[in-house]
């Protein structure tokens, strides 16, 4: 019987491969979209660039489109909220994310120098934009879910999903912000200049009945 300590170094070293393995299907396939556009660029071709099997990229991604924008992402804002600190608020975990995320200069919100190619390439598919919005829509509804589970709230309770749009609304107006300045080519030091702005007139906006609900004690 092999032991627990080796198993667990097994399963580690295996899982550690596995990301490797993504990572490396999916940056292959980013470079091609971005050099040749998304719809010209074949599976087959993002596997022969990885150095893996057409059937090894689907046995890791099961959509073209999940190579730059898997559904998991839908997760993120449910994500954050579950994970806020005690006293925090919903609205107040996604605002000290996002503000984080900008301070670090977050390659996932666009601030960087080779964003223009990435984001232009997205643009340029329909599906992908198309993904885009299916990303949003899972976003407000598992933020719902959860913020209607964790306030206790009575079904038909309209406010979960009031708050968790406000906060969709939010975050989509952020990277909405961050397209508009890297199609304007602007320094990503002052679209993060500008972000933290933007920040800061939203959490003003928003006001204390939005900022204070789903408080965790």
């Amino acid at each position: 019987m092999m032991p627990a300590t080796v198993f667990a170094m097994a399963e580690g070293l295996r899982e550690r491969k596995k990301r490797e393995t993504r990572r490396r299907i999916a940056d292959a396939a980013v470079a091609l979209f971005v050099e040749r556009g998304f719809d010209r660029v074949t599976i087959a071709e993002v596997a022969a660039a990885a150095d893996v099997s057409v059937n090894t990229v689907y046995n890791y991604f099961d959509a073209k489109e999940d190579l730059v924008l898997p559904l998991h992402h839908g997760d993120r804002l449910a994500g954050i909220v579950r994970e806020r600190e005690r006293g925090e608020s919903a609205a107040g975990a996604v605002l000290r994310r996002l503000r984080e995320e900008v301070g670090r200069r977050d390659p996932s919100l666009g601030l960087t120098s080779g964003f223009a190619g990435f984001y232009a390439m997205m643009r340029a598919a329909p599906t992908l934009v198309a993904r885009l919005d299916e990303i949003a829509v899972r976003m407000t509804a598992s933020l719902t879910d959860l913020l209607a589970a964790e306030t206790g709230a009575a079904p038909g309770d309209p406010v979960p999903a009031l708050v968790a749009g406000q906060i969709g609304w939010l975050h989509a107006h952020v990277l909405t912000e961050v397209g508009k300045r890297t199609d304007a080519r602007e320094d990503p030091e002052r679209t993060a200049e500008a972000l933290i702005d933007l920040l800061d007139a939203i959490e003003e906006l928003l006001g204390p009945r939005i900022l204070d609900y789903a408080r965790r004690h």
